[in-house]
């Protein structure tokens, strides 16, 4: 007589037995809504994390652009005295490897004046060959043009400070500094008006209502900085290689700078951005690990009902190892079909966050990303592939686990104890 052939790890009938006890019955109603909770909550947590370290990513990635359009990799300034040379100190520093423009500039704070209001602003003059390399500026402007910048005597501002003031091209900006003349009554204010010739909208909510950008020579008599300037602010090829460029310029400098990066100058910011991105993914997953204890609920349950079908199983020469491939594939698919599930949900949102902000805003007549209070004027989301794969491996792992103990419990059934009792 032959021997009967023993069947391989997960073979079709192991298939099939873990497809029927995952299909709803009416006496194992109960069980199968745990299993969709389950299903709902793993797949609602993937998409969730998803999404959130995207937005999270995206902001980052977003503000460090914007911050870095309109501010120097570098900022260069004096540490002996006025930096009067800065023309021959800049030409020496863009004549660097991996340094892409040197660009002199003349800042001071003032308030601008409209017809109806004033707001508090940041001036800042530069010279009109430079005012085109400085990519925020020269590639965001929406009224009026650069092109004869210091002929015109003009400024350039922001969309959101024009809006406030209540001006637009053509019109006059009214500068009012406190350190004015000397006078024998004392120091006067500095009241002056300068035609707009460009309004520029960066995108950032808090530059776009600040800066002002006047004509070099303009801003040097405007602060009584006359043959000086106030800084250099140094743009490189590549913002992360701040580190190894800052011995060549200082070399280049030719005399006692202080140098300070961009993340010297944002240290603070961007670490509470990194700080509130880790927690936001430890809080979420709990999401996931909640979905991944309804399995072992679920599972723990079906295995009990199943206990004569188990136990028949057993009688019939099905193994301790079938019974626990069983069991496990019925928990994994609920894991695996609620993460890939997720997976595209998450991307769909992701890749139509701005459209679907604007759909709930506009519902429910509310601002649900206030440019005021988030400085971005849209919600951006960036999907980074390295993390997006570990939220997938983290779901399916929590979900793999989950089914361990229970189709453990079900392999070590005793099938005579079980038939005992039926």
């Amino acid at each position: 007589m032959a021997e009967p052939t023993r069947t391989g790890p997960f073979a079709a009938f192991e298939w099939m037995l873990a497809g029927r006890y995952l299909r709803s019955r009416r006496r194992e109603t109960f069980i199968s809504i745990i299993a969709g909770f389950s299903f709902v909550g793993i797949m609602l947590g993937v998409a969730t994390l998803i999404i959130v370290m995207a937005v999270m990513n995206g902001f980052r990635t977003e503000l460090i652009s914007k911050i870095l359009g309109i501010n120097g990799h570098v900022i260069l300034q004096s540490a002996d005295g006025e930096l009067t040379d800065y023309a021959e100190v800049a030409a020496r520093i863009a004549m660097v490897d991996g340094v892409v423009s040197a660009i002199p500039l003349v800042e001071g704070q003032a308030l601008a004046s409209g017809p109806s209001t004033a707001n508090g602003v940041l001036v800042r003059g530069v010279r009109d060959e430079d005012l085109p390399s400085v990519p925020g500026i020269a590639n965001n402007i929406r009224l009026g043009s650069i092109a004869n910048f210091t002929q015109e005597g003009g400024v350039a501002i922001g969309t959101r400070l024009a809006s406030a003031l209540g001006v637009t091209i053509g019109d006059r900006l009214t500068l009012v500094s406190p350190r004015g003349n000397i006078t024998p009554m004392g120091v006067t204010p500095r009241v002056k008006a300068y035609p707009i010739v460009a309004i520029f909208e960066i995108g950032m909510s808090e530059y776009d209502a600040t800066f002002v950008f006047l004509p070099f020579a303009e801003a040097q008599a405007y602060f009584n900085q006359t043959g000086k300037a106030s800084a250099i602010e140094i743009y490189l090829d590549n913002p992360d290689r701040t580190g190894a460029l800052r011995d060549p310029i200082e070399k280049a400098a030719g005399r006692s700078v202080l140098l300070t990066d961009w993340r010297q100058r944002n240290m603070t910011f961007f670490s509470a951005l990194e700080v509130e991105r880790n927690l936001m993914f430890m809080i979420l997953t709990l999401i996931v690990l909640v979905a991944a204890l309804n399995i072992i609920s679920g599972l723990t349950m079906l295995v009990k009902d199943k206990s004569h079908d188990i136990a028949i199983l057993r009688t019939m020469g099905a193994t301790r190892g079938s019974i626990l491939r069983v069991f496990f594939i019925t928990g994994a698919a609920i894991g695996v079909v609620g993460t890939a599930v997720g997976f595209v949900l998450g991307l769909v949102v992701c890749w139509n966050i701005e459209p679907i902000r604007q759909g709930i805003s506009w519902m429910t007549r509310t601002e649900l990303f206030s440019p005021e209070l988030y400085f971005l004027s849209r919600l951006p989301a960036e999907v980074e592939f390295g993390e997006t794969f570990t939220v997938i491996v983290m779901a399916l792992a929590l979900s793999f686990l989950a089914t361990l103990y229970p189709a453990w419990r079900a392999a070590r059934l005793d099938p005579v104890e079980a038939l005992r009792y039926e």
